[in-house]
């Protein structure tokens, strides 16, 4: 993805707790300035929660035109297809014109774990690795981006693989860990099964693993036995809001 040098960006990430945003220096890929956040209305309607993306442009004091945004949803041009971690009333939402009616700017908006898994592409953890790359978010659910020569495949949704009888997040993910009271060890046991299905599945040269959860790989990521080589995501929480603003930035540049 092309960008002029000295470039900047906004990205907005909507997330289940809060609404996050920031300017992105795209040369470094990093926030340029301390991130607004606002928390995320509940229910998590769009008119609810694009009423809050429009306070976070105004009090980050966001430039106009495109801005990345981030859902965690499947997006299809434009349009939300899914909803596992969001309000169902979202299913079927032209996301761009609504957003774009309420704020006057229009967004690039794309799933919250692709946007995670473009920015470590170019900035972090899986900077200049060629071939298949697999970045997984683990915290509520759990993400998936998928990248072959650090383009973007979109909207593979890995985390509804079925595991062990069930939806794969409802097992492996942060919150099952939370929520069931599992050691370190026992979670860990979980999510290398895990990693084993979708190795099977798609041979990757690298697994990224982020979400919240990363900020601890000390404590679980040595206990995992799989083929792949895995790293702890280095962009952590910001990377949803970097790779929102990189995108945006591509898709201003195409249309320019």
């Amino acid at each position: 993805m092309d960008k002029a040098p000295g470039s900047s960006g906004f990205g907005i990430d909507v997330g289940g707790s809060g609404i996050k945003g920031a300017p992105v220096d795209l040369d470094r890929g990093a926030l340029a300035a301390e991130r607004v956040r606002i928390a995320t209305p509940q229910p998590a309607t769009p008119d609810a929660v694009c009423d809050v993306v429009a306070q976070v442009l105004e009090q980050a004091g966001a430039p106009g035109g495109t801005f990345g945004l981030t859902l965690p949803a499947v997006v299809m041009h434009g349009v939300v297809r899914t909803a596992a971690n969001i309000d169902d009333a979202w299913i079927g939402t032209d996301v761009v014109a609504l957003v774009e009616e309420r704020t006057g700017r229009r967004p690039a908006v794309v799933n919250d774990a692709d946007a995670a898994g473009v920015a470590e592409a170019r900035y972090g953890a899986a900077r200049d690795i060629p071939g298949t790359v697999l970045v997984l978010t683990l915290g509520t659910g759990i993400g998936s981006a998928l990248l072959l020569d650090g383009r973007l495949v979109p909207n593979t949704e890995l985390g509804h693989l079925e595991l062990d009888g069930a939806v794969a997040e409802q097992q492996a993910s942060d919150s099952a860990r939370d929520r069931e009271g599992l050691s370190w060890q026992q979670w860990a046991s979980r999510v290398e099964r895990y990693l084993r299905l979708v190795d099977r599945l798609l041979w990757p040269d690298l697994v990224v693993l982020g979400g919240g959860v990363s900020k601890k790989s000390d404590k679980w990521l040595h206990l995992l036995d799989v083929r792949p080589p895995l790293r702890p995501a280095a962009l952590r929480n910001e990377a949803g809001i970097i790779g929102a603003a990189l995108l945006a930035a591509g898709k201003s540049a195409r249309r320019g």
